[in-house]
This record gives structure tokens, C-alpha cells and sequence, in this order.
């Protein structure tokens, strides 16, 4: 995985010269939850899809 750094200058980058703090901090942020979501991928904490769809259907 990438530097947090470096993370953070690819969407500094890649944001519109007109953007807002709010816009740079959202895109951070959806960015971080990105980066979260396949870091507990790639260590197994995961609940497969049809467990998850068994345990919303079961009262």
C-alpha cells in the first residue's frame, strides 16, 4: 500500500484548482475508507456476501 503521503499528494493533484476544503477533505476521506476496505481485504477481515445477506434476512 502507498504512503499516506504520497496518497494524499495523488488527490491534492487530481483536485480542481477552484476546489474547497470541503471537497479536499471529502476526497480524503472516501479515499481513506478505499484504502481501509481492501486493507481488511487483504487480511481477511471480510464477512462474505451471502453471510451478510443470510444474517439481514433471518428475524
Amino acid at each position: 500500500m502507498q504512503a499516506v503521503k504520497e496518497s494524499a499528494r495523488q488527490v491534492v493533484d487530481s483536485m480542481p484548482d477552484q476546489c474547497t476544503w470541503d471537497d479536499l477533505l471529502y476526497e480524503l476521506y472516501v479515499r481513506q475508507k478505499i484504502d481501509q476496505g481492501l486493507d481488511d481485504l487483504e487480511n481477511g477481515r471480510m464477512i462474505p456476501h451471502e453471510e451478510v445477506r443470510r444474517m439481514m434476512l433471518t428475524p
